[in-house]
């Protein structure tokens, strides 16, 4: 049997790999530990219906290590991981099986904290924890999105700065794709900003609202690489920094909530080339996982807001060490994220 594992691609020296079942709930889970130097590791479960076992290892594996590196730079005492179950979100739920869950977690003894992720919810993450306390971000104080929106807007302030050399974001023309929880607040810090809005999503009421609210220009989902905008704005799906869309774009600055924007590495060095400034999105969507840390961790929240608004220095710096070392700011936050954890 070929060791799927440590020859997957995405595999980095993953500290532990866990796959944890349980037959009555129908169970299936897998929880990558990527890096714990800076502290337990915390980041969300998702649930998914993988098409295979190898698809779902291959996704937890990516999103781990991303959490590592999206924690270090926010500058937070905790390291990065993730866990997976395979199953689907809108069929497969039962209070039993996110129990089973946290039967799993807490056999981890605290290595690994999760959160909701993509299909899972508040609701899921309660059922976690009447087994383990090894959860966070239960909805007991209030929606984490509106902090990563926050930290999407400061970090494209950041861009906006750096780039074209001004602090106002009047007569600046956004295409933003996903109107979500996060988008949509993004949507709205952008135009009390002055910014004008070109949107697109699938939601047609989430179309309607931005319209009538923000007097945002509606496209359809894929017309909005084609859009002449000055900041390309990824609050939806991942990998839309991709071939394709590269030769499409038409703007100067990415400054966007989604993760893992771009498709492969080398797209950061093409972004480069084109003279597309590309704020790393785990330096600019880190507003969740702050707020999430400062609520398990019970540290005063006093400094949250502060603290997420620094993301705008972060990327100044990563900007800044980008253009006088010439090479793209992903590479640049990935060195100062591995400055940070590794040992």
């Amino acid at each position: 049997m070929t060791a799927f594992v440590f020859n997957e691609v995405n595999f980095d020296n993953h500290e532990q790999v866990v796959f944890a079942s349980e037959a009555k709930s129908g169970l299936k889970a897998i929880i990558a530990v990527h890096n714990t130097n800076l502290g337990p590791a915390m980041g969300g479960c998702r649930m998914w219906n993988y098409a295979s076992e190898a698809e779902a290892v291959r996704d937890v594996l990516r999103l781990s290590r991303g959490m590592t590196y999206k924690n270090a730079v926010a500058g937070l005492p905790i390291g990065g991981g993730k866990s997976v179950i395979i199953g689907n979100p809108k069929t497969d739920k039962t209070p039993a099986l996110f129990e089973a869950l946290g039967e799993a977690l807490e056999r981890l003894g605290g290595r690994y904290i999760t959160a909701e992720d993509v299909g899972t919810s508040p609701a899921d993450m309660a059922n976690v924890a009447s087994k383990t306390k090894y959860v966070a971000g239960l909805g007991d104080r209030g929606d984490p999105s509106p902090f990563t929106a926050l930290g999407c807007f400061v970090g494209a302030q950041a861009a906006v700065k750096h780039h074209f050399k001004r602090d106002s974001f009047d007569g600046l023309t956004v295409a933003l794709q996903g109107l979500g929880h996060v988008g949509y607040d993004y949507a709205r810090r952008l135009h009390e900003a002055g910014a004008k809005l070109v949107v697109a999503d699938i939601d047609q009421n989430s179309l309607k609202r931005a319209q009538e609210e923000f007097g945002a220009t509606v496209v359809d989902v894929n017309a909005i690489y084609d859009v002449e905008a000055d900041i390309y704005a990824p609050c939806a799906l991942g990998a839309t920094l991709n071939p394709d869309t590269m030769n499409r774009l038409k703007v100067k600055i990415v400054a966007g909530g989604a993760n893992n924007q771009l498709a492969t590495p080398e797209i950061g060095e093409v972004c480069r080339q084109k003279g597309i400034l590309y704020a790393p999105d785990f330096v600019i969507n880190a507003g969740g996982i702050i707020k999430v840390c400062y609520e398990y961790m019970n540290t005063p929240e006093d400094g949250m807001d502060a603290h997420v608004r620094r993301i705008g220095d972060t990327l100044a710096e990563v900007f800044a060490r980008a253009d006088s070392e010439g090479v793209p700011t992903s590479v640049i936050a990935d060195r100062l994220a591995e400055e940070r954890f590794k040992k």
